[in-house]
């Protein structure tokens, strides 16, 4: 029979680890669904351009991270891509500086950080362009005609008329690809990064006890996901189900045209 010793993980140095883990993996999931958040609408606003150069950009940007491994980008961020920037830019990384901790003592100003963050982000950008697309082609046709009819263009009619419908429409999938980001982000330990797993596996190889830290590590990964969701479906329900009268004026019903009499 399998004996179990929690004290071994929950205790000392190996709950150290793990509160640590814990907390560097809420701060790249965050970091890294804000930058994909802000990557997927730049590229959103290429592909509504009708400029074909930059539409072709987003194709290439889609086809090759949605069809590549994110372990296998992690590592080309990191292994490669960093080693091409130039030294002054890797020196002012290497400082130490009051303001690049954050809240849990995690270290946002280091190599691993920044690619695994920058990796999660690239990634989801492109998964999260397809869900906003989706939501784009739910909206009446009728609703972008009047738009445009009413002199919104560029910007504007993104910002106003577009994004506000496509978000509702496609909020539930917006949110699992943001979970999904959260469960991925395990993946930066092959890159040394302190995440959630990688402190796991640290503990395994302290005092062995990988049954039970794997099963602690899986516990915070369910509940940080439920947490999550939740307060992600929260946030939809109340943005997206708020009466029309307290939205930003858009754009008016165009009126039916009158039947032909003759």
């Amino acid at each position: 029979m399998i004996h179990l010793d929690w004290h071994g993980v929950l205790s000392g140095q190996p709950l150290q680890w793990i509160i640590s883990g814990f907390l560097t993996t809420v701060w790249v999931t965050l970091a890294g669904c804000i930058l994909a958040t802000v990557l997927a609408i730049l590229l959103l606003a290429l592909q509504l351009s009708q400029f074909r150069p930059a539409q072709a950009i987003v194709a290439v940007w889609v086809l090759l991270f949605r069809n590549t491994p994110i372990l296998v980008q992690l590592l080309f961020w990191y292994f490669a891509a960093w080693n091409l920037l130039p030294a002054d830019w890797k020196a002012v990384v290497n400082n130490v500086y009051p303001w690049s901790v954050l809240p849990g003592n995690v270290w946002w100003l280091t190599p691993e950080f920044i690619c695994s963050a920058w990796g999660l982000a690239v990634f989801g950008s492109a998964f999260l362009l397809g869900e906003v697309e989706s939501g784009i082609r739910a909206i009446s046709r009728g609703q972008h005609e009047a738009a445009l009819v009413q002199g919104f263009r560029g910007w504007i009619l993104l910002r106003w008329i577009i994004l506000p419908q496509a978000l509702s429409n496609a909020w539930q999938p917006i949110v699992g690809q943001y979970l999904n980001l959260m469960k991925l982000s395990s993946l930066a330990s092959a890159i040394g990064f302190a995440e959630l797993t990688y402190q796991v596996r640290q503990i395994e190889s302290y005092n062995a006890h990988a049954l039970e830290a794997f099963a602690v590590g899986s516990a915070i990964y369910l509940v940080v996901g439920l947490l999550l969701g939740s307060a992600l479906g929260a946030l939809g329900r109340k943005t997206f189900s708020r009466p029309i009268a307290h939205r930003p004026a858009t754009v008016s019903v165009l009126p039916e045209s009158e039947p032909d009499e003759r």
